[in-house]
């Protein structure tokens, strides 16, 4: 069970991490895109960059395992936010399951903001 908690929440952190980078660097790609994507939830357009530097901030300091619980509360919310506004049609069976997605990764976030960053951490 000792390698489970050693090696746990690190899996966790760079799992989680993987989608918040590959998810902010290909905003990159199309910045223009992403900001009229932001617009049809009724957010405005210039927070597209902010949004975009999060997901990669969330990423890369999910990797080195720091200030893991503030990351893990502030990604929690952005889930639950993103949820709420860009994948509430459920009569779409996908924008079902992407809300669920999206709780679900919340909860993972609640998890480590709960436990910390584990043992590969810079955090201690």
């Amino acid at each position: 069970m000792n390698k489970v908690n050693d090696f746990g929440p690190v899996a966790a952190r760079l799992l989680m991490a993987a989608l918040f980078l590959l998810a902010g660097l290909g905003k990159l790609a199309d910045v223009q895109g992403f900001a009229g994507y932001l617009t049809s939830g009724g957010l405005p357009a210039f927070l597209a960059w902010p949004s975009i530097l999060f997901e990669i901030a969330v990423g890369v300091l999910l990797v080195i395992g720091y200030q893991t619980r503030i990351v893990g509360l502030a990604g929690a919310a952005f889930c639950v936010v993103a949820a709420a506004l860009y994948h509430n049609n459920f009569a779409d069976q996908t924008q079902m399951v992407m809300f669920l997605k999206n709780l679900a990764i919340a909860g993972g976030f609640l998890l480590l903001s709960a436990n910390g960053a584990g043992k590969f951490a810079l955090d201690k």
